[in-house]
């Protein structure tokens, strides 16, 4: 004590009461992909570099012959995602606690993360990065139905899930978005048809209510995508791995519950619409079809046609069809080039890798 007896330094505190689970996660950008069978699995954006239109792409999943990945979501590891089922339940996980593995990794069974019901699966998901309260969710179905709720009610997770709408016996969600309140929504059908519409003509409902018809469906048309509008272009793509941007200036704006207008061209050559979703210049896309096949490609490769055009090829598909499709943010992908340009400089004695 003689010797050594300067003043304590470090302050001794209790506990800290507020560390959580997330606080040991690094934030990073993820691909997060679930097979028709219900395996999910999340996997770091930079393992998908950008290849050129029309590549082959790389394995984004190992499945059985008889499953296949259907479903794509570019989120981020701190996100949560609400989870709506095909009983119209909606469950939360978060992208952290999902299972990770390489590129050929099923994943694992959705069912054993979620306490799913026996014939219930989970049909759409969506990424939350906060609960704002001038924020809402809008959910559209296969049948054309809409509906509108406040973000705020699904702000407190339950561990058995809540009712998120009523669906009817022969109709399933397609898809969710988060809205505030002030936009176009756009419907795009299987059959090449489009309707947008102003929001307010979709009122704000309880989590129970059954919705209000969004567009007028023909007997064998359906459903498979909603945008909303924020101003930027509109890529639509076709089973068969056909493409195409068009302004948002080529759909006019109609009334809620008609027919729209036609989205895109089809042919025995292009198949029908899979999907279409919102892009800008400098922005990458992520095309995954039936098989595992995956292609990232830059948005500025795709061509800016009318909406009444069948667009170009964007992956070259060998006996298989394109399921899905997700964009990755342009100030993402210029983050990672900058960071692998950074990485290049800081380490020129490596010697590449074959």
């Amino acid at each position: 004590k003689e010797e050594f007896g300067d003043p304590r330094r470090s302050e001794i505190t209790a506990a800290i009461d507020d560390f959580e689970d997330e606080d040991l996660i690094p934030p990073q950008d993820m691909v997060v992909t679930m097979s028709h069978k219900g395996y999910i699995k999340a996997q770091p954006l930079d393992t998908y570099q950008a290849q050129r239109r029309g590549g082959v792409g790389r394995s984004a999943a190992k499945t059985r012959d008889e499953d296949f990945v259907d479903k794509l979501w570019v989120t981020h590891t701190h996100d949560t995602l609400l989870c709506f089922s095909s009983l119209g339940k909606v469950y939360w996980i978060r992208v952290f606690r999902l299972p990770s593995g390489g590129r050929d990794a099923r994943g694992r069974p959705i069912v054993n993360l979620l306490p799913l019901a026996e014939n219930e699966h989970i049909s759409q998901v969506l990424p939350i990065k906060e609960y704002r309260e001038d924020n809402y969710v809008v959910m559209v179905t296969k049948r054309g139905t809409i509906k509108k709720v406040p973000l705020e009610q699904f702000s407190r997770p339950r561990s058995v899930g809540l009712i998120a709408l009523d669906l009817r016996v022969d109709d399933e969600l397609v898809s969710v978005d988060i809205t505030d309140g002030e936009r176009n929504l756009m419907l795009f059908t299987r059959m090449g048809r489009v309707c947008r519409f102003d929001e307010s003509a979709v009122r704000a409902m309880g989590r129970t209510a059954f919705g209000v018809r969004g567009i007028r469906l023909s007997d064998e048309d359906e459903v498979i995508s909603m945008i909303v509008d924020r101003g930027e272009q509109v890529l639509t793509v076709s089973e068969k791995g056909f493409g195409k941007r068009s302004g948002i200036e080529e759909y006019p704006v109609k009334g809620r519950g008609t027919q729209g207008v036609l989205s895109m061209k089809l042919s025995e050559r292009t198949g029908n619409v899979v999907a279409a979703i919102p892009v800008k210049e400098g922005d990458d896309i992520m095309l995954i079809a039936a098989t595992g096949q995956l292609v990232r490609t830059s948005v500025n490769e795709v061509s800016v046609l009318s909406r009444n055009t069948q667009g170009v090829k964007l992956i070259n598909l060998r006996d298989t069809y394109l399921v899905g499709v997700d964009r990755i943010d342009a100030e993402l992908v210029a983050e990672a080039a900058a960071a692998a340009e950074a990485s290049e400089d800081g380490d020129p004695e490596v010697a590449p890798q074959d």
